[in-house]
Parts: structure tokens; sequence; C-alpha cells
């Protein structure tokens, strides 16, 4: 008789102690698959001593949001909203591959497709009617005054490329992000040189009634595809196929074309939701995680 198969699933908390309680179904139908094939899980905190001791650890691996420390592991992370998910080999979202995927709304049903966005937008964002204002959202992540691999520019060199447009824009700051002193200082002086421009407020507001979103990869961007706001990206992400994106058109040309920009955003919505992503709602949700652990390279 064959040794069983060992997963060993790494988390930080809040999500550690959510599937400790047994409350995270992406985890427990991935889990349940592969106890009912004879493996064995184990649950650990992650963390750096506990991501250097996982190649060393039999058997294979489960990281959520983290790069995965070696060939047999592999990462999950939320596709924006329940009960969309993905099962990668890697952590970097523009390296995906529905990130390298060709968007054609032509191949999709399109009252399917409206039927699906709207039932979204009513279940995650639902309120008012969404209005075509004037100001430009920005809505702000980590790092603000660096520039990394993935981005054409630092985003304090962002908001001031925005701000130069003249239009009214609002910066928003993440709740879950740490500023100090330099970058609020960075900020400030921003808003001082330009008085279109204005720094905090409340994101989902501002979302409903802005003309575009500014981003360099937020999620903010994506819940505006939702409301139907077009998007320039300042950074590579798994989303980009129907927004204006820097790094291909130029900062200049992206901004420019924005306020009349208009995708068709529930068929997007469709392909990369309910068709791209692991839909742990739909019929064959067993089959399609099974294919995405296979595909991932795990025995199951």
């Amino acid at each position: 008789m064959s040794a069983p198969l060992h997963l060993h699933i790494y988390l930080h908390h809040p999500v550690l102690q959510t599937v400790r309680a047994g409350k995270l179904g992406f985890i427990n139908r991935l889990t349940g698959l592969l106890k009912s094939r004879g493996w064995q899980i184990e649950v650990h905190k992650s963390g750096d001593q506990a991501r250097a001791q996982a190649p060393r650890r039999p058997g294979y691996a489960l990281f959520n949001m983290e790069k995965p420390t070696h060939p047999q592991a592999l990462t999950f992370r939320l596709a924006y909203h329940y009960p969309f998910w993905r099962l990668e080999r890697m952590a970097e979202r523009w390296r995906w591959p529905v990130a390298r995927a060709r968007f054609d709304p032509a191949r999709l049903d399109p009252e399917a497709a409206r039927d699906f966005a709207a039932r979204l937008c009513k279940r995650v964002l639902p309120g008012p009617e969404p209005r075509q204002g004037d100001h430009v959202l920005i809505p702000l992540q980590g790092r603000i005054r660096q520039q990394r691999s993935f981005q054409t520019m630092s985003p304090i060199e962002m908001i001031e490329t925005v701000a130069r447009t003249g239009r009214p824009a609002v910066a928003t700051l993440h709740p879950n992000e740490t500023y100090d002193d330099a970058d609020r200082a960075a900020l400030h002086a921003l808003s001082d040189r330009f008085p279109n421009l204005t720094i905090g407020g409340d994101t989902v507001s501002l979302l409903r009634d802005c003309a575009f979103v500014v981003a360099q990869n937020s999620a903010v961007a994506f819940n505006g595809y939702i409301l139907g706001k077009p998007a320039v990206l300042f950074g590579q992400v798994d989303f980009h196929h129907i927004a204006l994106n820097v790094a291909e058109l130029g900062a200049e040309e992206a901004l420019a074309r924005a306020p009349q920009h208009r995708p068709d955003f529930a068929a997007y919505l469709d392909w990369f939701l309910r068709q791209g992503s692991l839909n742990m709602m739909a019929p064959d949700a067993d089959e399609r995680l099974l294919e995405a652990m296979r595909t991932g390279g795990w025995p199951v």
C-alpha cells in the first residue's frame, strides 16, 4: 500500500482562524477532495520560519496570496469576489494564465453576460445607479514613494501625472496599508501644488460617481468595471484586458482616452469571473478544482 500524500497549508491571521474553524468554503472543498483520495492535511501559521521550512517538509504546499516556496507548492487567492477563486503556480497576478489569455467579447452570449453582471453588481456593490461625475478616483495601495518592478512609475508620480491634466482628482488611502510621515508629506506637497487634487475620502462612494479610475493594480479598478467605470492602469495585473494600459499607450494618451472609453464591461466580467475562475457555486466546481490542481502539478 502506497504512503499517503501530504498537503501543508500555510496561512496568516485572520484566514488561519477561519480555516481552522471550518468556515472557508474554498479550503473545505479543496481539502475534502484530497481527503477522499487519501491525502493527509496539515494547517500551519505562515511566516518567515514556516516558509523556510516548507521545502523540507514532505509532500505538497498551499499558500494564500504568497509566493510558493518550491515546485510542489501552489497559491490561492479570491478572484475579487466570492464565490470566485484562483489556484496558481505563482503569486504575481500579471503572470497568471488569465492575464495572458485573449478576451473576445464576440464569443460570449451578450444577454447571459448582462444578466450575470447585473446580479453581481446588485450583490457586491448595491446602491443607487452610478453617475458619470467629473472626478478621477486614484485608489492607493502601499509603498507609494517606490516604483516596483510591475509599475511604470511610483504611485506618487502617478498621482502627479493625473493632477497635471487639470481634472478634479481624489487619491484615497488603503485602509490596510501603513503610510509613514514621508508618505504623508509627499501627498500633502502634491495637494498644495495642485488645487484640483484632494487626498482622502470614502473610496466606495467616490467610485460610484467618478469619471474613471486610475490605479497601479488596485482591486478598486476591477470594482469600477462592475459599475461601468473605465480604468487606466499604471501597473501590471490580471484584469488588464479592457483597461487603458500606460505601459502600452503612455500616460498622456491613456488618460486622454479614458473619459470616452466604453469597453464591454458585462462581457468581460462574465468571461473573467464566471467562465475564467474557479466558481465554487458552479455545478462543475469539483471537476474544475481538480483540474486546477492537476495543472499545478498535484497528483489527484
